[in-house]
C-alpha cells in the first residue's frame, strides 16, 4: 500500500496515464478511500511524470517516515471517455472515433454492425442505435485507423473492451470510417416502443410537454426508433410522471424527418407545463425480420428490413444459434434447421449482413454481431433459411409436455381426440426429439390456458412438419382433453472409434445422417460441450488431425465457437452448416474423463 509520503504529482500522473483514466483530478491522504490491509510499500516512488507505467519510475531506498495504514494514499483520475462521435448533425450521431495512446483515431468499417453501434451510444448515453454506416458515409477522417473488424456481443460497457482482430490498423481500410446514428431520443416507463418520451440535449434527459408535441412529431420519434407507425400520442403523463428537465422548445416536424434532432424548433413555449403534461408515445413496434419462400410462417429465407428495404442474409457462419434468434424473433418456438445455399430461392435486393455471430439469447438479428470474412463471397445464391419448429411442448422437458401448435400468430391447444400416433412421429420428428414414446390425454402435464385448436390433423407420419399435414373441419374440445406427447430425445453427438464410451471421433446427427467436425478452432470448451451431453464427465482432451481415425460422409461442423456452457454441440457457434474447411484428415476428436 502506497503512502501519503511518497505520492507526487508526478506519480499521479503516471498512475492515471497507465490506468487508461486520463489526468489527475486530486491526490488524497489519511486513507480517504479507507485504509487498506496489504502489506506496506517501502520505497519512495520519484517519477518524473512522463513514464508509462509506474514501475519504469526510479525509487529511493526505504523510507525514514514511519508510515501505517491511517496514511494510505488515494487518488482521483478524471475518467476521460475513449469514444466520441465527430462530423454529425447531432451528439449522438457521427463518424467514430477512438483515443488510443493519447491521439484520436477512426475505426475501420469492415465488420461494422449494429451490435458495435449499441457499444458506442451506450458509452456516450445516445441511447439506441438507429443505424450503423460504413464507407465514410459520415465523412472522410484522417489519422490513424486505431481498430479494425470490431467484434462487439453488444453488452460490452465500453468499445475498448470488445474485440479486435487488430489495433493500431492501417492499410486496407483506407478512407472507409465506420459512422453510427444513435436515437437521441427514448421512451421510458412502457417498452421498447411505448413509454414517457425524453430527448437528449446538451448531454441531458429532458421530458416533453404534451402541448408541444403532434401526430408529425411522433411520426419522427416512431421512425427514429425503428418502431414502425405512431398508434397513439398520450398526455397527462399516461406513462408516470418523470423526473427529468422539462424540455423549453416547441417541436416543429414535418413528419419526414430521420431524426428528432433534424426538426426545427421554435423559440421557448408560452405553456406552463410541468411533469403532469408530460407527452407518452406508443408506436407499433414493427418486425425487422421475415421469413419468405417456405411452406409456413415459420420457415423461409431469412430477409431483414433495414433503412427502409428488405434485404437478404449471408449463409457464411449461418447457424443454430442465428437460427434460434430467428425463431424466437418471430415467435415461431424453437430452431430445427438452419440452411444456407438459397435453400428457399435466391432473394433480391441488398445483402445487409455480413456473416452473422449470435448467441442465441439476442432478441433480434439486427443485434447480433457481424465478422467479415475476406474469403467468402457472398451472393443471392448463399441466402440463409431457416426452419423453425411451429410446435412446441410445454410443462415437461424439451421433448416431453403438452402440445401447441402456433396457427396465426397465435399458440394452440390440441385436443388429443384429433391426434394420433402418425401425427407424433411428425411432431417428434419436426423437435429432432426421435421417434415417438407416449402420446398422453386427460391433461396429464395440466391444463393448458391457450386457446383450442380445433382442426383435426390427418398426418401420413413421413412429413417434415406438423403445418404440412391435412386437416379436417371443427372438432369439439375442451381444456381438459389436451394432447400430451413424449419424444424420446435422441442424442445428436457420438464418439466413435475410441477404446471407450467417452472417447472417440465426434460425430453429430443433423437432417437424420451422422457427419464429423472439423478440428479447425476444435478447444476444450467445446469438448467439455460434448462430454456433458454425453454425460461423459469432465474433458481430458480435445485432438484433432483424425487422431481416432478418419470418418466419412459429410464434415457438418467448422470453425466452432462454444463457450463450454452449451446443453449441446448444436447450440455453439459455427462456420454453418455443411461448409467444411478441411477434409477428414482433420477429423476431430475427444476424450473425457468418464466419470
Amino acid at each position: 500500500m502506497l503512502k501519503m509520503l511518497e505520492s507526487s504529482a508526478q506519480d499521479a500522473e503516471v498512475v492515471c496515464r497507465e490506468l487508461d483514466c486520463g489526468t489527475p483530478v486530486q491526490v488524497l491522504g489519511a486513507a480517504a478511500f479507507d485504509k487498506g490491509d496489504s502489506q506496506m510499500w517501502t520505497q519512495e516512488i520519484q517519477c518524473r511524470g512522463n513514464e508509462s507505467q509506474i514501475h519504469l519510475c526510479p525509487t529511493s531506498p526505504s523510507h525514514e517516515n514511519n508510515c501505517s495504514h491511517d496514511n494510505d494514499v488515494g487518488l482521483v483520475c478524471a475518467e476521460i471517455i475513449h469514444v466520441r462521435l465527430v462530423n454529425g448533425n447531432s451528439p449522438c450521431s457521427g463518424t467514430v472515433e477512438v483515443l488510443h495512446r493519447g491521439q484520436w483515431g477512426t475505426v475501420c468499417d469492415v465488420g461494422w454492425d449494429l451490435a458495435d453501434a449499441a457499444v458506442v451510444c451506450r458509452e456516450l448515453d445516445c441511447e439506441e442505435p438507429v443505424d450503423a454506416l460504413s464507407d465514410a458515409h459520415v465523412g472522410l477522417e484522417s489519422g490513424p485507423v486505431w481498430m479494425n473488424n470490431a467484434m462487439c456481443a453488444g453488452s460490452e460497457s465500453t468499445l475498448k473492451k470488445c474485440g479486435s482482430v487488430i489495433w493500431g490498423f492501417q492499410g486496407v481500410c483506407q478512407s472507409k470510417s465506420a459512422g453510427i446514428i444513435c436515437s437521441g431520443v427514448r421512451l421510458v416507463g412502457g417498452s421498447r416502443c411505448s413509454g414517457r418520451l425524453e430527448i437528449l440535449h446538451d448531454q441531458t434527459w429532458m421530458s416533453v410537454c404534451d402541448a408541444v408535441f403532434d401526430q408529425q412529431d411522433a411520426e419522427v420519434v416512431c421512425r427514429e426508433l425503428d418502431c414502425g407507425a405512431p398508434v397513439q400520442v398520450l398526455g397527462a403523463a399516461a406513462f408516470d410522471k418523470g423526473d427529468a428537465q422539462m424540455w423549453t422548445q416547441e417541436i416543429q416536424c414535418r413528419g419526414n424527418e430521420s431524426q428528432i434532432h433534424l426538426c426545427p424548433t421554435s423559440l421557448p413555449h408560452k405553456y406552463n407545463c410541468s411533469h403532469d403534461n408530460d407527452v407518452g408515445l406508443v408506436c407499433a413496434d414493427r418486425v425487422n425480420v421475415r421469413l419468405v419462400g417456405g411452406n409456413s410462417r415459420c420457415a423461409g429465407r431469412v430477409e431483414v428490413l433495414h433503412r427502409g428495404q428488405w434485404g437478404t442474409v449471408c449463409d457464411a457462419a449461418w447457424d443454430m444459434p442465428d437460427a434460434a434468434v430467428v425463431c424466437r424473433e418471430l415467435d415461431c418456438g424453437e430452431p430445427v434447421d438452419a440452411v444456407g445455399d438459397a435453400y428457399f430461392g435466391p432473394g433480391s435486393g441488398p445483402i445487409w449482413t455480413n456473416p452473422m455471430m449470435c448467441t442465441g439469447s439476442e432478441t433480434t438479428l439486427k443485434n447480433c454481431g457481424s465478422v467479415l470474412l475476406y474469403e467468402y463471397d457472398c451472393n443471392h445464391n448463399t441466402d440463409a433459411g431457416v426452419i423453425c419448429s411451429g410446435v412446441r411442448l410445454v410443462e415437461g422437458s424439451r421433448c416431453s409436455g403438452r402440445l401447441e401448435i402456433l396457427h396465426d400468430q397465435t399458440w394452440m391447444s390440441v385436443c388429443d381426440a384429433v391426434f394420433d400416433q402418425q401425427d407424433a412421429e411428425v411432431v417428434c420428428r419436426e423437435l429432432d426429439c426421435g421417434a415417438p414414446v407416449q402420446v398422453l390425454g386427460a391433461a396429464a402435464f395440466d391444463k393448458g390456458d391457450a386457446q383450442m385448436w380445433t382442426q383435426e390433423i390427418q398426418c401420413r407420419g413421413n412429413e417434415s412438419q406438423i403445418q404440412m399435414c391435412p386437416a379436417l373441419e371443427k372438432h369439439n374440445c375442451s381444456h381438459d382433453d389436451h394432447q400430451m406427447l413424449q419424444c424420446a430425445d435422441v442424442m445428436h453427438v457420438r464418439l466413435v472409434n475410441g477404446n471407450s464410451p467417452c472417447a472417440g471421433r465426434v460425430e453429430v446427427l443433423h437432417r437424420g445422417q451422422w457427419g464429423t467436425v472439423c478440428d479447425s478452432s476444435w478447444d476444450m470448451p467445446a469438448a467439455a460441450v460434448v462430454c456433458r451431453e454425453l454425460d461423459c464427465g469432465e474433458p481430458v482432451d480435445a485432438l484433432g488431425l483424425a487422431h481416432f481415425g478418419q470418418g466419412s460422409g459429410p464434415i457438418w461442423m467448422s470453425l466452432l465457437t462454444c463457450l463450454g456452457t452449451e446443453s449441446t454441440l448444436k447450440n455453439c457457434g459455427s462456420g454453418g452448416w455443411n461448409k467444411p474447411l478441411c477434409t477428414h484428415n482433420h477429423d476431430a476428436g475427444v476424450i473425457c474423463s468418464g466419470e
